[in-house]
C-alpha cells in the first residue's frame, strides 16, 4: 500500500518544517514536500504604519538577514519619497550588505552544513551537530564563531544598534562612519579574508566525500534570477531582475518594479509560505540565492571571486547541481571580504552627508536588494499620509519554494527505495532542504486567512474530503 514518510521536524534550518515523502504501492518514492508549520504576519500588522518606520519593523522579521530587510525597506520607501540616497549612504549600505553576507553564509556553512560535510550524513545524529562537531573539530568551529564575530561587528559599527541595524532609514543613514571606524572595520579584514580561505579549504578537503555520499540528485534543469546593474554585473544593493537558463542566456530582465510581469506568488494549502512561480518560458521553475547569482552574472570589483567563479563555472554556461550551493556561499564570502576592502579604501565613504530627506510623492514603490539566500523584493502602498495600505513582501525562500520540492523529491528517489529506511537516508532528503539554507521566518507572511488544508482519508489514503481552514 502506498504510505507517507514525515520527517518533523526539520533540523538545522532557520524556523520550523516538516518533510513528507509520499510512497506508491512498491514503496517508491512518488514526491517529496515541505511543510512550512510557523506562521508570522508581518504584512497584516504593517498595515497603518507610517512608511518610515519600515526599515526598524523589517529589520525584526529575522536575526539573520535583518540588514537585507531594512535595506530593501528603506529603498521601497525612497521610492515613495521621490528620494535618492547620498553617495556616501549608498556606500554604506554596500558596506552593510556585504558584512551580511559574512554573517549568513558563515552560520549556514560552519554551524548548519558542516557537520554533515565532514562527519558525513551517516554519522551519529548524537554527534552530527555544533557541539559534536566542536569535539571533533574545535578550531573549525572557532574560526565559523570568529568569522561571523567580524561581520558583525562590521554590521553593528557601521549599521548601529548590536543585531538589527538602526541607522537604515529612507533617504541615507541616520548616522555616516568616522575615520577612526573605517580604520577600525578596515584593519579586521585581512583575518576575514583568511578565515574564508580556510573555509574554501575545508570545502576543497570533505567535498568529494561529501558529494559521494549524497550521490547524483538535486541537479536538474531551472532558471535563475539575480539583480544586475547597469554594467552587466551583480548588483547586491539594487538593480535589475535577471532570469537567466542553464545555458548562462539571458531570457528575461526588466525592473524590480515590474516584478509582478515576470513572477507570480501562489497558495498552498499545506504551508504557511507563498511559493513563487515565473510567469514566462516553459518551466515554472527558477533557483535564487549564491548558485543562482553565480550563475546569473560576474562579479563586480572582486578580481580574485570573479577567478573562483569562473573556475567554479567550468566553461559551462551554469552550475545546475543545487549540492553546489555549499561552494557557491564560499566564493560569495571571498567576493564579500574582496569587496569590503576596496569600498573602505574610498575616503569618501567618511563623508558626512548621508541622508536625504522628503515627503510623500508616489502612492507607491518597491525595493529589491540580493540578501544572502536570494533576491528580496519589498512592494508598498500609502495614503497621503504616508500610512501604509499594502504591504507585500517576497523572499528568497518563496524563490526557491518549489525548488527545494524538486530537489528533496530527487534526493528521496535516489535514496529511498521499497520502504527502506535509516537515520543516515533520511538526514540526506533534511540535507536537501540545507542546501537552500531557507529562512522560514521570513517567508511566513500570508495574510487573509491561513491557508491550511484538512483531508479525510481513507484507510488505502484516498482523500474522502478536504477543506481549508
Amino acid at each position: 500500500m502506498s504510505q507517507t514518510i514525515t520527517i518533523s521536524p526539520v533540523t538545522r534550518i532557520e524556523g520550523h518544517a516538516r518533510i513528507s515523502i509520499q510512497l506508491d504501492d512498491a514503496g517508491q518514492v512518488t514526491a517529496a514536500r515541505l511543510h512550512v508549520q510557523e506562521f508570522r504576519g508581518f504584512e497584516s500588522f504593517c498595515l497603518g504604519r507610517p512608511v518610515w518606520e519600515m526599515p526598524v519593523i523589517t529589520a525584526r522579521i529575522c536575526g539573520i538577514c535583518p540588514v537585507s530587510h531594512a535595506l530593501t525597506a528603506a529603498q521601497a520607501g525612497e521610492r515613495i519619497l521621490g528620494v535618492e540616497p547620498p553617495p556616501a549612504a549608498r556606500r554604506l549600505r554596500t558596506l552593510l550588505s556585504l558584512a551580511q553576507l559574512i554573517l549568513s553564509h558563515s552560520l549556514s556553512f560552519f554551524h548548519l552544513s558542516a557537520p554533515d560535510i565532514i562527519l558525513g550524513l551517516d554519522a551519529d545524529p548524537l554527534e552530527r551537530n555544533i557541539v559534536g562537531l566542536a569535539r571533533h573539530k574545535p578550531e573549525l568551529i572557532a574560526k565559523g564563531i570568529r568569522l561571523r564575530q567580524i561581520g558583525q561587528e562590521i554590521v553593528n559599527r557601521v549599521g548601529g544598534g548590536n543585531l538589527q541595524p538602526e541607522f537604515i532609514v529612507a533617504g541615507g543613514m541616520r548616522e555616516p562612519l568616522r575615520p577612526e571606524a573605517r580604520d577600525a572595520l578596515a584593519g579586521l579584514l585581512p583575518e576575514a579574508l583568511e578565515l574564508v580561505r580556510y573555509a574554501m579549504n575545508i570545502w576543497d578537503a570533505y567535498a568529494d566525500s561529501f558529494l559521494a555520499e549524497m550521490g547524483v540528485c538535486a541537479d536538474f534543469s531551472s532558471l535563475f534570477l539575480g539583480l544586475v546593474g547597469e554594467d552587466g554585473r551583480l548588483d547586491y544593493t539594487g538593480g535589475r531582475l535577471r532570469f537567466v537558463d542553464d545555458a548562462g542566456v539571458t531570457v528575461r530582465d526588466v525592473a524590480a518594479a515590474a516584478y509582478g510581469e515576470v513572477i507570480r506568488e501562489t497558495a498552498s494549502g499545506d504551508s504557511y509560505m507563498k511559493p513563487t512561480e515565473c510567469t514566462f518560458g516553459d518551466t515554472r521553475l527558477y533557483r535564487a540565492g549564491p548558485l543562482a547569482r553565480l550563475n546569473t552574472a560576474p562579479f563586480a570589483g572582486a578580481p580574485l571571486a570573479e577567478r573562483a567563479r569562473l573556475a567554479f563555472l567550468g566553461g559551462r554556461g551554469a552550475v545546475t547541481s543545487s549540492l553546489r550551493y555549499h561552494q557557491a556561499r564560499l566564493i560569495e564570502m571571498l567576493y564579500a571580504v574582496e569587496r569590503m576592502s576596496a569600498v573602505l579604501d574610498d575616503p569618501a565613504i567618511c563623508d558626512p552627508h548621508v541622508l536625504a530627506q522628503a515627503g510623500v510623492n508616489a502612492p507607491e514603490g518597491v525595493g529589491g536588494t540580493e540578501a544572502p539566500r536570494g533576491t528580496l523584493i519589498h512592494h508598498y502602498q500609502v495614503d497621503e499620509h504616508g500610512l501604509l495600505t499594502k504591504v507585500n513582501l517576497i523572499v528568497a525562500t518563496g524563490h526557491n519554494s518549489h525548488a527545494m520540492d524538486r530537489a528533496i523529491t530527487d534526493i528521496a528517489r535516489r535514496h529511498i527505495r521499497g520502504g527502506a529506511l535509516s537515520e543516515g537516508l533520511l538526514n540526506r532528503v533534511e540535507h536537501g532542504i540545507r542546501l537552500y539554507d531557507p529562512c522560514l521566518s521570513c517567508a511566513t507572511h500570508l495574510h487573509g486567512r491561513l491557508g491550511m488544508q484538512v483531508e479525510l482519508l481513507a484507510p488505502d489514503g484516498k482523500v474522502l474530503d478536504s477543506r481549508v481552514i
